[in-house]
């Protein structure tokens, strides 16, 4: 079993533009939400807040709490903590996706591309269900491109002779998604039979020089740094024949680095409350 990897809140920053993108993809398709003008928001795995904030944006009123797992991450977060402008709250606490349950009803929970480091998330569904209010929504959008050149030749370096014995799997290891058909079987057996299951590839324009791997060091790399973590020359070496296989897949053009980034997306809305 391999550790969680540590994060770099700053790096993973760099590029919140196109990070962000599909978040806001992802709300355009959220209903109305049963809690009226101050809805309860939980968000899984909330990263550095910066998209948390944004449920603010459309719920003004909202109580929104965000949960990490990750001291570093939350650490960031903290700055959005408190009121906000449109009268509602916003706070972070420290939790465990693989295994937290919600402890009051939400009128929505919401997870922005975290659910793929968490082994079985699919099997915490039924118990989110469960705790959102009548007519609430579960809703999260995850990467889908681990077959891509960026996620593939990172496996394949992990399991070369040189790296195999301290990074045996390490490539692989956070990969816990189901298929777009996966979700949409799986949620309408658990009750809701219209569930909004989609996909979108993102063709990115990454600037700078190795902008895929400047990318990748704010996720995917993120458990291959961990584990070397300690050994600079291990993982100067690492870093320097993944960059360079990431040149060869993804060469710069005039205008840029032409990156192309699959997301799944899905948004479950739950039976309403029987008229009375």
């Amino acid at each position: 079993m391999h550790a969680s990897p540590t994060w770099d809140p700053h790096q993973y920053l760099r590029h919140a533009t196109h990070r962000t993108r599909p978040f806001l993809d992802l709300l355009q398709r959220i209903p109305e939400l049963p809690g009226g003008a101050a809805p309860r928001i939980a968000d899984i795995g909330c990263g550095p807040g910066n998209v948390t904030a944004l449920l603010a944006d459309r719920w003004p009123a909202a109580r929104i709490t965000g949960f990490d797992s990750s001291a570093e991450m939350l650490a960031s977060a903290a700055q959005y903590a408190g009121p906000t402008p449109g009268g509602g709250s916003m706070d972070f606490r420290q939790a465990d996706a693989a295994v937290w349950t919600p402890d009051e009803p939400y009128d929505l929970i919401v997870s922005n591309a975290a659910l793929q480091w968490v082994p079985g998330h699919a099997e915490r569904f039924a118990d989110w269900l469960a705790r959102l209010t009548p007519g609430g929504t579960l809703a999260f959008q995850v990467p889908g491109n681990f077959t891509a050149p960026s996620h593939a030749l990172l496996a394949e370096l992990c399991d070369s002779p040189q790296w195999r014995d301290r990074l045996d799997g390490h490539g692989r290891a956070y990969v816990h998604i189901l298929s777009p058909a996966g979700y949409l079987e799986h949620l309408t057996e658990l009750g809701c039979p219209q569930a909004d299951v989609w996909e979108t590839t993102y063709v990115q324009l990454l600037q700078g020089e190795d902008p895929v791997l400047d990318w990748t060091k704010g996720t995917a790399l993120r458990p291959v740094l961990t584990a070397l973590d300690g050994d600079e020359a291990a993982a100067r070496e690492f870093v320097g024949q993944y960059r360079d296989l990431l040149r060869k897949a993804y060469p710069p053009g005039p205008h840029g680095t032409v990156f192309p980034f699959r997301r799944i997306f899905a948004v479950a809305r739950t039976p309403e409350a029987p008229a009375t």
